[in-house]
């Protein structure tokens, strides 16, 4: 009977024990009580740009307790929620202290009755939220039974107050988290000078570069917090940046701001990583193809260099490739040379065709698009290559027995009296060159080879040469200056 006790004992001291390592193991353990909830499965997610995620759930226990514990990741510092549902949230933050926190709340009211305990983070943020809601409580009631004018003047008051009581809160507690969120949305442009230090008057393009290099002064771009937070805090203010502030700007500019934010992010790993990342794919997806120099120096620069640090060591060797070959065909660029056959086995160059401008097509009778799109392109160009000296370099891109009859019979069937050359003898692998992957590829040159348009279809040819191109004198057959 002893034995049986002491193995008993034995066997629960073994079960505790392994209870007390399984708690000291966990990296994180969040505790959620509402009374009178009547949900029992709750969810617990975080803010990343302009998304939220769901990353752990848990259900009711018998004490009515919703409790996430993990051994296997941390909370990176940011602002976090609890959801029950699309509809029923509640917002609190992970910042600089050690995620072991418990919130004690109502159904009544989850955050006029939260209590938190080891967090006072947490107990900075929810002292927050709760004078907000009442200041909104107070003016919603004085607005209930109010007619339009007095609704609107009441409407002012809240904001102006509400602005006042965040600005007061930030002044009380300037190292919080939830201060440092909300002063990253202040925006600079009221503080943009009219004069200079000399009492002259700034001109418009002064005051531009002004807010521009001042623009992210209130961020935190160094804290890891700031990624991690609702996407009108950081997400919404650099896409206003570049969708915006940067609009129609030069790839040398947008390279300079964009290096400007990156450098000054860097202190940070994850804002640096997101922000790299996503002025890569930003421009990487631009219809702009001026832009793919903003993709190559990104990739030169940051993933190139080992800067990128998420990313492996195949995946950096494929974007560099991918860069590489994307510099070659950048626009201002010489366009490699090529040369092929024409229909009656007569070799041309690319480089030396006698024209001013030289429109180069790659496209194939397979391509769906191409039937439609090359022989409205043709009657484009035939309608503007005399005025302005340009002639055409079509390419079939798909060079096989099986291509090759049709390629024929579409050029007999729509006239394309333009130089229609055979892809299959070249000098050059021009595939891999030019990066034919899809067709029809689309390219204008100048007299010297260079770049100086491609990408376009038929549509925007006209324009893109008249913007572009220098047409000729009529009457002596010289250029116009």
């Amino acid at each position: 009977m002893k034995s049986c006790i002491r193995a008993f004992l034995l066997l629960l001291a073994f079960t505790v024990a392994g209870s007390v390592a399984f708690a000291k193991s966990d990296r994180y353990r969040i505790t959620l009580t509402i009374h009178d909830c009547p949900d029992s499965v709750m969810y617990l997610g975080y803010y990343y740009a302009e998304n939220s995620y769901v990353f752990d759930t848990a259900l009711r226990d018998k004490k009515g307790r919703f409790v996430f514990s993990g051994d296997n990741r941390d909370l990176l510092p940011g602002m976090y929620f609890f959801s029950a549902s699309a509809s029923r949230w509640m917002d609190f933050v992970v910042y600089h202290e050690k995620p072991f926190f418990t919130f004690t709340t109502d159904e009544a009211d989850w955050v006029g009755n939260m209590q938190v305990k080891g967090s006072r983070e947490n107990e900075v943020f929810f002292n927050y939220k709760r004078g907000d809601n009442l200041l909104y409580a107070e003016y919603e009631q004085r607005m209930a039974h109010a007619d339009s004018a007095v609704r609107r003047r009441l409407e002012a008051e809240l904001l102006q107050r509400q602005r006042e009581y965040k600005n007061q809160f930030i002044r009380d507690h300037p190292d919080r988290m939830i201060s440092l969120a909300m002063q990253a949305t202040k925006d600079v442009y009221p503080s943009v000078p009219l004069l200079s230090p000399d009492g002259d008057t700034l001109s418009q393009r002064q005051r531009y570069e002004y807010y521009m290099a001042h623009y992210f002064d209130s961020m935190p771009l160094h804290d890891d917090m700031l990624v991690r937070t609702p996407s009108s805090v950081f997400y919404q203010r650099v896409m206003d940046y570049f969708d915006i502030y940067l609009k129609g700007a030069s790839p040398e500019t947008v390279i300079a701001y964009a290096d400007s934010l990156i450098e000054r992010a860097r202190p940070s790993k994850e804002n640096f990583k997101w922000l790299v990342h996503t002025v890569k794919e930003k421009y990487l997806h631009s219809n702009i193809t001026a832009y793919e120099s903003v993709v190559v120096h990104m990739i030169h620069r940051y993933y190139t260099s080992g800067d990128a640090y998420w990313c492996s060591a195949s995946t950096i060797d494929e974007m560099t490739a991918l860069a590489d070959k994307c510099e070659l065909l950048l626009i201002g660029r010489t366009a490699p040379e090529l040369i092929l056959f024409d229909t009656l086995r007569v070799p041309h160059s690319l480089h030396h065709l006698p024209h001013r401008y030289k429109l180069l097509v790659f496209w194939s009778p397979a391509c769906g698009h191409c039937k439609t799109m090359v022989p409205e392109l043709y009657q484009r160009y035939r309608a503007l290559a005399e005025r302005y000296d340009i002639g055409a370099f079509a390419v079939l891109s798909e060079p096989d027995d099986a291509t090759r009859p049709l390629w024929h019979r579409f050029i007999a069937d729509h006239r394309l009296d333009w130089l229609n050359l055979d892809g299959g003898e070249a000098n050059i692998d021009w595939h891999d060159v030019y990066n034919v992957v899809t067709t029809p590829q689309v390219y204008l040159l100048d007299q010297d080879n260079r770049i100086m348009a491609k990408k376009f279809n038929a549509e925007t040819f006209q324009r893109i040469v008249e913007a572009l191109c220098q047409p000729k004198n009529t009457s002596t057959g010289t250029d116009r200056q």
